[in-house]
Formats: structure tokens, C-alpha cells, sequence
């Protein structure tokens, strides 16, 4: 079953961060706002990912503030994933 989730993110130059997970698997990955390349890039390798890798490997990953676009999408998967529990 797909799910669709727009995550507000805080700490970070981006706004929000929306995505579907299906069967587990992360696909969809949109930024609102951040750093364009570096969104992207992470957007591009999350994308087909199994949802509870993200976390493991985004996790604590620090830019500013003790966080990141990065940690702040592993984040809002796993609140998702808690949500789907």
C-alpha cells in the first residue's frame, strides 16, 4: 500500500519534505526550499531505498544547528514509519 507524507523539517534552510512509501520502499522524494543541489542529490539516492535504511544511514548527519536536510528527512521517515505502526 502507498502512502503519501509532506513532512514539515526544522533547523534547515528547507521547508518541507514530501514523499511515498510503499511496501516499505521510498519513492517521490520533493524538497521544498534548501539548497537545490544538495537536495536533489539526496532526493535522487533516497529514491527506491527501503525507508528504514534512510534512517539508518541519514541519521545525525550535521550541517548547522546539529542538524541537516539529510537528518532532518531520516526524521520524517521514520515518524512516518512510527505512524504506519
Amino acid at each position: 500500500m502507498k502512502k503519501h507524507y509532506d513532512m514539515k523539517v526544522s533547523g534547515v534552510c528547507s521547508r518541507m519534505v514530501s514523499f511515498d512509501i510503499e511496501d516499505g520502499i521510498v519513492k517521490n522524494v520533493k524538497f521544498l526550499g534548501g539548497c537545490r543541489g544538495n537536495t536533489t542529490g539526496v532526493a535522487s539516492l533516497a529514491e527506491g531505498m527501503p525507508a528504514e535504511e534512510i534512517v539508518k544511514r541519514l541519521r545525525g548527519i550535521q550541517c548547522r544547528g546539529n542538524t541537516s536536510c539529510p537528518d532532518q528527512f531520516s526524521k520524517a521517515v521514520e515518524k512516518a514509519l512510527n505512524e504506519e505502526a
